[in-house]
């Protein structure tokens, strides 16, 4: 039982982490694109909002990242290890990120195409969304190596 929770929960964040820090890290490009008043604007103001439908629909698949990951954790009886607590801190530190700061800032610059701005005016937004995806992303990316190594782990690896 422990192996088929454990592959559900790596399999479910490959597929929705992973496609997550993707999308989200390709976003500003493309809505900023939207707003140079060019021909391709059309074109990249869609794959901008597809890019963040892809965030939004994974953000929520993504809930079984952390419900699987708890479940193979109780299974293997480390819950209680430093390394077990600190990534499930970081993940709802990456949640939140997520939730309260990426989404929101997504649906900012696809609403700003929409009122018509300049692409020099949703530079900063644009500038804040990819400092933010980028610490997104290294926050997986801890706990990433943290499931990898697992500090005072036994099994020598």
């Amino acid at each position: 039982m422990t192996k088929l929770l454990l592959s559900i929960h790596v399999l479910a964040a490959i597929v929705a982490v992973g496609s997550i820090t993707v999308a989200a890290s390709m976003f500003p490009r493309y809505a900023l694109q939207a707003l140079d008043r060019t021909e391709a604007a059309g074109r990249s103001a869609g794959v901008a909002a597809l890019l963040h439908r892809v965030c939004y629909a994974y953000a929520l698949g993504g809930i079984v990242v952390p419900v699987f990951g708890i479940a193979t954790g109780a299974a293997l009886g480390v819950l209680t290890d430093a390394w077990l607590i600190v990534s499930l801190a970081l993940t709802v530190i990456a949640a939140v990120l997520l939730g309260f700061a990426i989404l929101p800032g997504q649906r900012r610059l696809l609403a700003e195409g929409e009122d018509a701005p300049t692409a020099a005016e949703a530079r900063p937004t644009a500038a804040r969304l990819t400092m933010l995806t980028g610490v997104f992303n290294l926050v997986w990316a801890v706990v990433v190596v943290l499931m990898i190594v697992r500090p005072g782990s036994t099994t020598g690896a």
